[in-house]
């Protein structure tokens, strides 16, 4: 498995890059306010609780009374009940927060996802893509919701405890202050290594995952290639890789929280050494000592926590980097605003204004080659096709068949010269205008888990029982429902495996058919279908294809004998085209092509 080199994320710690997730909370202000007072509250209380012991030393211990002890009761009472209701509350809306700023966050990555080109998904795996929309954003909503709120409490509890401590004894305060210095210099130094392993962390993941997704999908073919071995051998390389760099982080992290933990305690024992002897010199008295003890005692743990959470923040930048780099991934394709403005764009479509197409194509001396490559594929191409023309695509494994296509669905752009559907460049309308009219039928068709009737259904979501099964009629597609025990509402399985492959063609075939496009292309859309079947789905695209612009990408050249047009691609060129007689004529590559072809077939038929 060839690994994928995703982009390196090295900044150092900076809130511009937190800033960024600032539009996902705005809707969530109040309740983050709430969220604030409460644990503001709570800090408060927990300010206020050695006070209760102080006094209760000094009114009942000292006095050795019992007077005014069931007011002190009650009220102690009281605010440890209300301290519970907040924490309560509290926790109650930071899981809100939590859900519903994860449920954002997937689904802004998802709506972008759909927005991307082709040419994205061509470059990165799935496994890639999904530890961004799944393990990222859980990681960051979780942050958000407790990390942070978490940070903000022990923030304010330390500062308030320390200013209390300065009231009781300013110079049993400054010693335990003495430790905050070096918190802070471990923080500077230790930060910068946790982030480090930390995004490693993330990106090994993201390999972690893609390769699980790999392993999964590809389970039958590793079977039968019985490859399971190096399959294993690689993932135990991903999976070390990640425990290395796990185990790494972690020691860090606990040196990090250790070397914090022995200056909080010695701190802790000078304090109650240091008070020891103040008390025997009756320079402060027992009670103080006491709720001193309890704030030395007390204070460390949020110190750690604060140290522990920085620690994670920090590591969170590289989820909120993964994140943010997604969201702010540009689409290779767009429309322009003034196209949008007229046509709406894929979720807010304007149809009321979207012309209807006839199916003309002309390529004006167009060129083209692709992002991340030097050569051009296509140079000074000119075609016209016009409306009704079925133009066959023919050449090799390899040869570039699909990109003529590809750039006449405006799955990718020109690099240069226009594209003109119905005399239009097709860059002055939407592609969803565009799209909307065309028919694909993949080599390998996708289908949707669910039912048959509903995969069917995608090509025109208001089409009724009678036009689904008119639509899988006209392709034989009926044939396929025939043989499955609950009919149209058969389960096709994950991506239709419960189908062939030829099957999953006749229905794509079918969902295609639906849709009643003006321009149809078949992407080797019957090399997967056996001869019987071939024939009978010939007839009915003969039939389908009269008066709508078509292009074929043939695998057998029998079937395209009929076109209008056949264009022949060797390396990326176009280098012959005609009619089918016209090519046979002049003895070509076509010919060569077809003659070879042809002594296959008619030698498969002979060993038949």
């Amino acid at each position: 498995m060839a690994a994928y080199e995703e982009q390196e994320y090295n900044k150092p710690f900076s809130l511009k890059i937190w800033a960024k997730i600032g539009p996902f909370l705005k809707k969530y202000k109040w309740s983050l306010v709430f969220i604030v007072v409460m644990n503001l509250l709570i800090a408060c209380i927990d300010i206020a609780l050695p006070l209760f012991q102080r006094f209760a030393i000094d009114q009942f211990i000292e006095k050795v009374s019992l007077k005014g002890l069931f007011p002190f009761a009650v009220v102690y009472i009281l605010v440890i009940a209300l301290q519970a209701t907040m924490v309560i509350l509290f926790t109650r809306r930071s899981m809100f927060i939590e859900m519903s700023l994860g449920k954002d966050l997937k689904r802004a990555q998802f709506v972008h996802l759909q927005n991307l080109s082709f040419s994205y998904y061509n470059t990165t795996p799935v496994g890639y893509i999904l530890a961004r929309v799944m393990s990222d954003t859980n990681r960051l909503s979780s942050m958000v919701a407790w990390g942070l709120i978490d940070l903000m409490w022990a923030v304010t509890y330390v500062l308030g405890v320390f200013a209390a401590m300065l009231i009781l004894n300013w110079k049993l305060a400054l010693l335990v202050m003495t430790v905050v210095p070096f918190i802070a210099l471990l923080t500077v130094y230790f930060q910068n290594k946790i982030l480090h392993w930390n995004r490693k962390i993330r990106k090994i993941n993201s390999q972690l995952t893609g390769a699980y997704n790999e392993g999964i999908l590809g389970a039958k073919t590793s079977k039968t290639l019985v490859i399971e071995d190096d399959n294993h051998q690689n993932f135990s390389k991903i999976s070390d890789h990640m425990y290395r760099s796990s185990v790494k982080t972690a020691r860090l992290s606990a040196v990090y929280i250790s070397i914090i933990m022995l200056f909080s305690s010695i701190a802790t024992a000078v304090v109650v050494a240091q008070g020891g002897n103040m008390v025997m010199q009756d320079l402060i008295l027992l009670s103080t000592l006491s709720a001193f003890a309890s704030y030395a005692v007390g204070i460390f743990e949020p110190i750690q926590s604060i140290a522990r959470i920085i620690a994670d923040i920090i590591s969170s930048q590289a989820n909120i980097e993964r994140i943010t780099d997604l969201l702010e991934k540009k689409p290779d394709i767009t429309d322009t605003p003034e196209v949008i403005e007229k046509y709406g764009d894929s979720f807010f479509p304007k149809r009321e204004n979207w012309e209807p197409i006839r199916g003309d194509i002309e390529f004006r001396d167009v060129s083209f080659k692709y992002p991340d490559g030097e050569d051009y594929i296509l140079e000074h191409f000119n075609l016209t096709v016009p409306a009704g023309t079925t133009v066959a695509i023919v050449g090799e494994t390899g040869a570039g068949k699909s990109t003529l296509v590809n750039l006449a669905c405006r799955f990718f752009e020109p690099t240069s010269g226009q594209i003109l559907i119905d005399g239009v460049d097709y860059r002055e309308r939407s592609q969803l205008w565009l799209h909307s009219n065309i028919g694909y039928v993949l080599q390998n068709p996708h289908l949707f888990s669910g039912t048959v009737r509903e995969n069917i259904l995608y090509g025109r979501l208001d089409a009724t029982d009678e036009e689904i099964q008119e639509a899988a009629k006209s392709v034989s597609a009926d044939t396929v429902v025939a043989k499955l025990e609950k009919g149209y509402d058969s389960d096709v399985g994950e991506g239709g495996d419960r189908l062939s492959t030829g099957e999953k063609q006749l229905i794509s075939f079918a969902r295609a058919v639906l849709a009643n496009p003006r321009i149809f292309v078949l992407d080797e859309a019957t090399s997967s279908i056996d001869t019987q079947t071939e024939q009978m789905i010939q007839n009915a695209i003969s039939h389908l294809l009269q008066n709508r612009t078509s292009f074929l990408i043939a695998h057998r050249l029998s079937t395209i004998r009929q076109a209008d047009i056949i264009l022949v691609v060797k390396d990326g060129k176009v280098i012959e085209r005609g009619k089918h007689q016209e090519l046979l004529e002049q003895k070509g590559y076509y010919y060569h092509l077809y003659s070879r072809q042809f002594e296959e077939e008619a030698a498969m038929r002979m060993l038949g």
